[in-house]
């Protein structure tokens, strides 16, 4: 009995000592806890999801609270936060920003000098704006000139449809391949006056199935010849007399300081509001300024709908007129204040250099050349749709461009 029962006892035992009903026990344990773990993580990951959901939710809903309170409400209020003399309302300019030194503004001669290409290529346009048709007949055609002709075709003797101008003149540019095979080449040479043969081949795929792969011959009278005048002292003294100008040296120099100025300008007035330095904006005035500018972006929105909707291009969002980088009411909203506060230091500064330079402006003379230049409705039409406050802002700012100019030039 003793031998027995201590194989018993033996074979219930495993070999670190627990028994097998202990283990059962142990490890059933572990599969309650395991259940039990697995229940918590579940109800944790769920909540967890319930709680992203939520935030989600309350994202987008924040959002559209956020973008209620940012929506700026267009304003075709142009003089909204101006007195009528054109001053920002409430606002002591000079104590709002601390204002760069106007009168001392170094000024870099390379970068306000006239380019030798920018003269040359104004001179050409201007004497290309001056080109006239001649009947000179000493004068040849070249690559390139505008010529008007007359012709009278014919195949085989015969005249064919499409093949003659009657009398009409036909105008082509040497070179341009806008006629057939070397039609245009064969006239090069000739003048003014002259009758010239020109002999062509048309392609084999020529639209006219009576004329295509055939050859024809065309008589072709050489009406005229666009002629460019070249810049010489009778042509200033022709076209620019009226501005003092009678040599082409004159005239040259005219157009140098033409562009000097434009740069010096672009110059001073770059320089004035990158150095001056905003200290607080008027919140006031910045809201306008959001509210006007909002309403020119949707009159711009409209004008391109009105412009493109025939091809099938049109605009829904107002943002969508801003480039790429706006692409949402939030980003334009944000990019709205940005071009707010530009506007709003830029009226600053002028406004602030206006009174300490003590400029003045005169609106009634300004109204009555305008009425002069204009006529009356048109002023009353400017004065309702801009307001005078807008109006005299502009004029004070033009003082004291022509100020600062006055200075440097």
């Amino acid at each position: 009995m003793a031998n027995i029962k201590k194989k018993k006892e033996t074979d219930e035992t495993n070999s670190s000592g627990v028994s097998k009903s202990k283990a059962k026990r142990e490890e059933r344990k572990k599969e309650v806890a395991r259940e039990r773990m697995h229940r918590r993580t579940a109800k944790i990951a769920g909540a967890a999801v319930a709680v992203a959901i939520l935030l989600v939710i309350a994202a987008a809903a924040g959002k559209s609270i956020y973008l209620a309170a940012m929506r700026t409400t267009p304003d075709s209020n142009f003089s909204a936060g101006l007195t009528a003399d054109g001053r920002i309302e409430g606002v002591d300019v000079r104590d709002a920003l601390t204002l760069v030194d106007y009168a001392n503004i170094p000024i870099p001669a390379d970068e306000v000098a006239a380019t030798d290409e920018e003269v040359e290529t104004d001179i050409t346009a201007t004497l290309e704006s001056h080109r006239e048709e001649s009947t000179d007949e000493t004068i040849a055609i070249k690559d390139g000139d505008l010529v008007n002709i007359d012709y009278v075709g014919t195949i085989d003797g015969v005249a064919f449809e499409g093949g003659n101008s009657n009398d009409a003149g036909y105008s082509v540019t040497i070179g341009s391949g806008s006629l057939v095979d070397d039609f245009e080449q064969q006239l090069i040479g000739h003048k003014p006056g002259e009758t010239v043969t020109v002999d062509v081949t048309f392609p084999e795929n020529y639209g006219g199935q009576d004329i295509a792969g055939k050859d024809a011959n065309f008589s072709v009278t050489i009406n005229s010849i666009t002629v460019t005048p070249e810049l010489t002292d009778e042509f200033v003294a022709e076209n620019f007399s009226e501005e003092g100008l009678t040599t082409a040296e004159e005239y040259r120099a005219y157009v140098q300081n033409q562009f000097y100025e434009q740069h010096l300008e672009a110059y001073l007035t770059g320089y004035i509001l990158d150095n001056s330095t905003v200290k607080s904006y008027p919140s006031d005035y910045l809201k306008k300024l959001r509210g006007v500018t909002k309403y020119d972006d949707e009159y711009m929105l409209q004008y391109y709908n009105q412009k493109f909707s025939s091809y099938g291009q049109t605009r829904e969002h107002v943002w969508e007129t801003r480039g790429p980088e706006i692409t949402d009411e939030l980003s334009y909203e944000k990019e709205l204040r940005q071009r707010a506060e530009e506007s709003a230091k830029t009226a600053m500064v002028y406004q602030a250099i206006f009174e300490d330079a003590g400029l003045t402006i005169d609106m009634d003379a300004y109204f009555a050349e305008m009425t002069a230049e204009s006529g009356e409705d048109a002023v009353t039409a400017m004065k309702e749709n801009s307001g005078e406050g807008y109006l005299a802002q502009n004029q004070m700012r033009e003082a004291v461009i022509d100020y600062l100019m006055s200075l440097y030039k």
